[in-house]
């Protein structure tokens, strides 16, 4: 059985946040995914003025929600069906029987860090039944990250619980801080003592680097410059080089910045995250959904904005916004065929469309408005792709994410099934033969494979499939034991935004930004030159500052505000969380700035 979907492509509008908070106990969150036609809501109409949200992702969403608890008249325009962006599941045709849903496939598997803090705070305000805190509490944490070797070689195992006594203030010194790092690294790793502990020393470096050091020195240095990879064993590239950027941001180490990995991916998520320190509560690391993300979290969210009277409008593509007189003064929009052309209008305008759609539609009279809209073409995309195989018995493999680190395709993936504790997956999807999905991304799509020797991009939809399997085994399958085999699985799925596979010109409807060096140059900020004209997506200049859904978010907060304050609103103003600084970490950045300024290097950089 192979189970294929193609998608096509999305129709309908605020009160102040406190009002609604506290009558959220009252909205009825959904559990199955809601049909997504046009309704009539059962919410009065809202009287504030009207916002045109174009692009129903998290980034649109978020943007609505916040201007929707603040009494404005919110209509999105999607262009799919369904709402959610890459973050939706769907349904995969003709898979369900006797009774049950169809089984669950998706862009890729989701994935919520326990530093996300702006995330987390909208999806508390999403009432969903039987939970006192909304969709958040259909959040499970991973427990263990699985780093598995290919060849034979032990593969390496890393606990994932934020420590139950996180350091006293006064413990957190660069010492402290280097010996907890050499630890973890010599018990992980297997690499050589030298490599570990430069490794260390570079961690240091950028720990305690200024603000405008990262700003200038360290966003224009790769990340495989800054940790001297190409001088190093090949063992210490894949792990701590191509491991910590292809295969986690689809960013070739040879190019990544390193302000953005060594701030969210070292620091933020696995520093930070270890230690306990700026999370979300008392979250764990790692954190995903109890069951497909359309059900339990994004139906919900409709369900909970159309309460307050915002409309959706979908399968609809956004063409041209219309720019004249210093301001949008509409949008011109049509079916995704081409057909059913028409111009909407409001009083102010949200784009919400992922980067590579959003420039498309700014003409040369809106550029001309603001001139960070034209940076926004050297912005650079890549593909990262998830498939879904469908297993016949249960294969959790590790209770967390599996990190193929010798996979040439950067292959990561989850076994879906045992963090869904609120479903049966035989009994709730399928034809009741399938108990497993094991979701997996493919994040190097222009490597030769290790089955037919071709990149992803020159391969047929088949071929990828089973090279992603065969790359999957290859990590999995070893050190004696068999954890994949060809008669469990019994079928899969594929993101259906990806085209023409297998011919001269395969097209991927739905990249991914990536964060090569001068990235940060290029971002455009959420408020534009034009007053009733504000931009939101993982692509705007946010403190995340990486393509993720908590960077969506938070520009959605920034937007929020900046129309709020275009429009001289008294409406209480979103909060937005920033990415954690600890602050003994605060008077070696002053001395840094010092350095920095009179063209030293760092205290700690010693080359």
């Amino acid at each position: 059985m192979t189970t294929e979907h193609t998608q096509e492509p999305q129709e309908q509008t605020g009160h102040t946040r406190r009002r609604f908070l506290a009558a959220a106990g009252g909205a009825v969150g959904a559990v199955g995914v809601t049909a997504l036609m046009p309704v009539q809501s059962a919410a009065a109409a809202p009287s504030g003025p009207r916002v045109a949200v174009l692009g129903g992702g998290v980034s649109g969403l978020s943007a609505a929600h916040e201007l929707a608890e603040r009494g404005y008249a919110v209509t999105v325009y999607e262009y799919y069906d369904v709402l959610g962006g890459k973050a939706r599941s769907m349904d995969v045709p003709g898979t369900g029987g006797g009774g049950r849903k169809p089984l669950p496939g998706e862009h890729g598997f989701r994935f919520f860090p326990g530093f996300y803090r702006n995330l987390p705070d909208v999806m508390r305000r999403i009432p969903f039944p039987g939970n006192a805190n909304g969709v958040h509490g259909n959040l499970r944490s991973g427990t263990e990250a699985l780093f598995a070797r290919a060849g034979g070689r032990p593969d390496l195992h890393f606990p994932l619980r934020r420590a139950t006594t996180p350091p006293a203030p006064g413990d957190l010194t660069p010492s402290w801080i280097r010996d907890q790092l050499l630890a973890a690294l010599d018990l992980g790793t297997r690499l050589p003592a030298h490599e570990v502990a430069y490794f260390a020393d570079r961690l240091l470096v950028h720990l305690t680097s200024c603000d405008a050091r990262r700003e200038d020195e360290w966003e224009k240095t790769s990340w495989w410059d800054f940790i001297r990879a190409g001088d190093m064993s090949a063992e210490y590239q894949t792990v701590l080089g191509i491991g910590q950027t292809r295969n986690l941001v689809a960013t070739r180490a040879e190019v990544a910045s390193t302000r953005t990995v060594g701030r969210v991916i070292m620091e933020a998520l696995l520093l930070w995250g270890l230690l306990g320190r700026g999370m979300d509560g008392d979250a764990d690391i790692d954190r995903v959904l109890n069951a497909p993300t359309s059900e339990a979290w994004i139906a919900p969210w409709e369900t909970y904005l159309r309460s307050l009277g915002v409309e959706f409008v979908t399968r609809t593509q956004v063409r041209e916004v219309l720019y004249a007189g210093g301001r949008v003064v509409g949008v011109r929009v049509s079916a995704p065929d081409g057909s059913q052309e028409r111009t909407v209008t409001a009083d102010h305008y949200i784009s919400a469309l992922p980067v590579e759609h959003a420039r498309r539609t700014w003409g040369p009279a809106l550029r001309a408005a603001d001139p960070q809209l034209a940076r926004c073409d050297a912005l650079e995309t890549d593909w990262m792709v998830g498939i879904q195989f469908y297993l016949r018995t249960p294969t959790p493999v590790v209770h967390g994410h599996i990190n193929c680190l010798d996979s040439p395709w950067s292959v990561t993936g989850i076994g879906q099934a045992q963090f869904w504790d609120v479903r049966d997956f035989p009994a709730d999807y399928g034809d009741g033969s399938a108990h497993d999905c094991l979701s997996a991304i493919v994040s190097e799509w222009d490597k030769p494979g290790i089955l037919y020797g071709k990149t992803a991009r020159e391969c047929t939809k088949e071929e990828i499939v089973a090279e992603t399997w065969a790359q999957l085994k290859d990590g999995l399958n070893d050190a004696g034991k068999t954890t994949l085999t060809d008669a469990d699985r019994l079928g899969w799925f594929m993101d259906p935004a990806v085209t023409g596979l297998g011919g001269p010109d395969p097209q991927n409807r739905e990249p991914l930004l990536i964060h090569p060096t001068g990235t940060l140059y290029n971002r455009p900020s959420a408020r534009t030159a034009v007053p009733n004209f504000f931009l939101v997506g993982d692509y705007v200049r946010t403190d995340v500052d990486l393509a993720t859904m908590e960077g969506a978010n938070e520009s959605a907060r920034r937007a929020v505000n900046a129309l709020l304050d275009a429009d001289h609103s008294d409406a209480e103003r979103c909060e937005i969380w920033e990415l954690y600084r600890p602050p003994e970490m605060e008077p070696l950045k002053r001395i840094d700035e010092v350095r920095y300024r009179l063209g030293l290097p760092n205290t700690f950089d010693l080359g």
